[in-house]
């Protein structure tokens, strides 16, 4: 099977002394699969999403994403990089108020080189999609936070990436709109996403994951493939 993403004998130290933040680690995934990190506070998932991401560099080891290895690629490759293959998704949703909801979600596709025309049909497409497109001439601060989270998924979406990652995407909504956001997530994964979510909710991992890692000490503790997601 293909796998998106390879670590070999990855590790990350911040500083010249004590534990590493994180591995050394070894670790795969599959292309359609949806990979749920988990752990404690400190315990090495935000640096496990930078280095997949390229936001930060292994101290050693290779990361290998969508075929390239991201690790050796110079700053502006990699910025080529992430605008074509990864799409991420964050806890505040990194929206610009300033621009309508289809100007978000478009963004992305123009700075890869997408036509104007394009890039808007490809918006479109996915307010349908996430249920969004009645908001497709508002502004984020008129959305609820589902609304402005379903808005963020879609902008990670829009360039068709390899791989999307979701860091803690329901750790500012209610009950309800998370609700809707983890069916999102099973729906996207039902569609052969590839998806890395990282999160503290071992409810959202249960029920979004097909596989879940759970980190302590920047080591993987618990490794475990879930039944099939409804």
């Amino acid at each position: 099977m293909h796998q998106v993403i390879e670590l070999k004998g990855v590790s990350k130290r911040y500083g010249s002394s004590g534990a590493p933040a994180l591995g050394p680690l070894t670790l795969s995934v599959a292309k359609g699969e949806a990979l749920a990190v988990t752990g404690p506070s400190g315990s090495g998932k935000s640096t496990l999403l930078n280095l997949v991401a390229g936001l930060d560099r292994p101290t050693e080891g290779a990361v290998t994403v969508a075929g390239r290895r991201i690790d050796r690629l110079s700053e502006y490759a990699l910025a080529r990089f992430r605008r074509e293959y990864i799409g991420m998704a964050f806890q505040f949703f990194n929206l610009l108020d300033d621009l309508t909801v289809t100007d978000n979600i478009q963004l992305p596709a123009q700075l890869a080189g997408t036509g104007r025309r394009e890039a808007a049909a490809r918006a479109g497409e996915l307010m349908e999609m996430l249920g969004i497109h009645k908001h497709a001439r508002a502004y984020p601060g008129r959305l609820s936070g589902g609304e402005r989270q379903r808005v963020a998924v879609a902008r990670a979406l829009v360039n068709r990436p390899a791989l999307l990652l979701a860091d803690e995407p329901t750790g500012a909504l209610d009950t309800a709109s998370a609700h809707g956001v983890r069916d999102l997530l099973v729906d996207l994964h039902r569609a052969g996403q590839t998806i890395v979510l990282v999160t503290h909710d071992l409810t959202l991992a249960q029920e979004c994951a097909s596989r879940t890692i759970h980190l302590v000490d920047g080591h993987v503790a618990l490794d475990t493939c879930a039944r099939a997601v409804r």
